[in-house]
Order: C-alpha cells, then sequence, then structure tokens
C-alpha cells in the first residue's frame, strides 16, 4: 500500500503531466488483451503520446484547476489517458484508429483539446486534418500566392509599355526604310 507521501508525489505529477499536455483523451476499455494494449501503447508512441491507466479519484483530483477540469466527470469506471504535449491531430488519428479497429474493446470517454472538452465526433473530424506544419504551409502558400499576383500585376505595366515602345519603334524604323 503507498504511503501518504507516495500518493502526493502521484498527484502532483498527474497534475503537471495535465498541464503540460495540449490534448488528452479519456479512454475505457474492457476485456483489453495484453496485445492489443501493446497495439495501443505502439500507436500512441508513434504519435508522441503517453498512456497510463489511472484512478479515477485521483485523476479528478489532479484535473482541479488544469485544463482537464472539464473532462472530471467521465473520470468513472475504468480509465486510462493518452497524454500529448504536441499535435493534437497525430494524437487523435491514433486514437481514431485503434477506435474504429477494435469497437469491442475500446470505449471513448472524453477529450481535451487545447483546454476544451470535445466528443468523439470531434476527435474524429480532427483526426482527418493534416498535422499542424501542413496546415501551416498550406496558408502561407496562400498568403504568398497573392503577393506573388500582386507583384506580377504590378511589374505587367511597365513590361507591356516597353513591348509597346519597341514595337512602335520596330514600326517607325520599317516605314522610314
Amino acid at each position: 500500500m503507498k504511503t501518504r507521501e507516495q500518493k502526493q508525489k502521484d498527484l502532483e505529477a498527474l497534475t503537471e503531466q495535465f498541464q503540460a499536455a495540449s490534448a488528452g483523451m479519456l479512454i475505457g476499455f474492457n476485456k483489453l488483451t495484453v496485445s492489443k494494449d501493446q497495439e495501443l501503447r505502439r500507436q500512441l508512441a508513434e504519435a508522441g503520446a503517453c498512456y497510463t491507466v489511472v484512478k479515477n479519484t485521483l485523476a479528478r483530483k489532479a484535473a482541479e484547476g488544469t485544463p482537464f477540469a472539464g473532462a472530471a466527470e467521465h473520470f468513472k469506471g475504468v480509465t486510462a489517458l493518452a497524454l500529448s504535449q504536441g499535435d493534437p491531430v497525430q494524437l487523435s488519428k491514433a486514437i481514431s484508429k485503434f477506435a474504429k479497429d477494435n469497437p469491442d474493446v475500446f470505449t471513448f470517454k472524453a477529450g481535451v483539446v487545447e483546454g476544451r472538452v470535445v466528443a468523439l465526433r470531434d476527435v474524429e473530424a480532427l483526426a482527418t486534418l493534416p498535422p499542424k506544419e501542413v496546415m501551416i504551409s498550406k496558408i502561407m502558400f496562400l498568403i504568398n500566392a497573392q503577393a506573388q499576383r500582386l507583384a506580377t500585376v504590378i511589374s505587367a505595366v511597365p513590361r507591356n509599355l516597353a513591348v509597346v515602345i519597341k514595337q512602335a519603334g520596330e514600326q517607325k524604323g520599317g516605314e522610314s526604310a
């Protein structure tokens, strides 16, 4: 049995994880085999997330004053946490894929993405998005495309004027010959 100090350390460690995480998913499971658990852990590790089974009372206490406070009511039954400090899209993709592949074992309770509690449909919608870096590059391309078009239009006036002057000079040279 853990001592009071060990429990306090566990509480503080979980609170720090909640505060540092940009996204987290509360997962329930039933009849989870060791192989399926290892598969889930591997997929989550590839997505840059940590996975742990928690005690509900400890998790509710740790969630107080963190972005996970809104999800505290979902800490019931067997609960596991998948927490990510990086891109929430990768975590969402891993959770959605595992949920679709294992509907009889896996239940989604709630998710927290950047301080907001989200439902499964929101996680699935988030999973369809490209990674954050790809979205930023697409936005930058769209912004840059407008600037390039503007530069092309502005440079077209002097270029067209030079072409007209050249053609006029060629016509005058042809007429005098």
